[in-house]
């Protein structure tokens, strides 16, 4: 069985190397030969297209080649690739797809304890948005200790899965630091980029953006945000607290000059010293 598994890849990868046979040779990628790659554009939630040596090539998702999207051997190569859990990414030219690069990219390391730690501060419901398909996804869901996975996903329709969740559990935060996260961060009711590994769009884009790209780093913003909270309470009442006393004291007389002056300018720095705490 192993062995007739590897030979129908082979076979899938024979076919799609000659799918339109000889356009590999326009680009002249003589071995040792560095291309050059001009006009290189992003299409968003597909892929991207660059010219190379005065053609262009695309890659991406199998939408990008058209009527070629439903070549047979090209759907069968990414099926079997993402059946294996695998991001399956076609690569070719107007004419058709002319191979499929197969993209693993593992679950972070800690990323499971992340999200047990954002379950324990409170949050209620975790969803994973990816523009992946399903199977990746779904693999990655498992590892990561996600329920509710969605696949497939252009950037509006994550913006929809953003705006579906505001309406089930009104507030909803997005973490997400590439150029496809950034509308779903936007309609967030708080965006969080990860500021090492984001794109400048999802930073521009996002209220929080972490120094790092540490995943445990989210439920730290979270506790300190609670806190930041607490502390912004407390002071709003012992302010409230010592002004009504001075209105209330003052027409009797009980308050000089200096006792105003004083109450005042402790309140000041009670609060700055209260806010300090949040150093620790």
């Amino acid at each position: 069985m192993a062995h007739a598994a590897a030979h129908d890849r082979a076979q899938d990868a024979t076919a799609l190397g000659r799918i339109k046979s000889g356009a590999l040779g326009d680009a002249r990628a003589d071995v040792g030969a560095a291309l050059v790659a001009t006009r290189f554009r992003t299409i968003t939630g597909l892929g991207v297209r660059a010219d190379v040596d005065g053609r262009t090539y695309f890659v991406g998702r199998p939408e990008l080649f058209g009527a070629h999207a439903s070549d047979p051997t090209l759907t069968n190569a990414l099926t079997r690739l993402e059946r294996e859990g695998k991001t399956a990414v076609a690569v070719g030219t107007a004419d058709g797809a002319l191979g499929v690069l197969a993209i693993a990219d593992p679950v972070r390391a800690g990323a499971r304890d992340a999200l047990s730690a954002l379950r324990a501060a409170g949050v209620a419901h975790l969803t994973l948005l990816t523009g992946d398909n399903e199977p990746t996804a779904q693999a990655v869901g498992r590892a990561a200790g996600i329920d509710d996975v969605r696949a497939g996903l252009l950037p509006a329709e994550k913006v929809d899965a953003i705006r579906e969740l505001q309406q089930r559990y009104d507030a909803v935060a997005m973490i997400g630091d590439g150029v496809n996260d950034a509308p779903a961060l936007a309609a967030a009711t708080l965006g969080i980029a990860m500021g090492a590994a984001g794109t400048d769009a999802a930073l521009e884009t996002a209220d929080i953006a972490l120094m790092g790209d540490d995943l445990s780093a989210v439920a730290a913003v979270v506790a300190l945000s609670r806190r930041t909270n607490r502390v912004i309470r407390q002071n709003i009442a012992v302010a409230i607290a010592i002004k009504t006393a001075f209105l209330v004291l003052a027409p009797l007389g009980l308050v000089t000059l200096w006792m105003a002056v004083f109450a005042d300018m402790g309140t000041s720095l009670a609060v700055i010293g209260n806010g300090l705490r949040l150093q620790r």
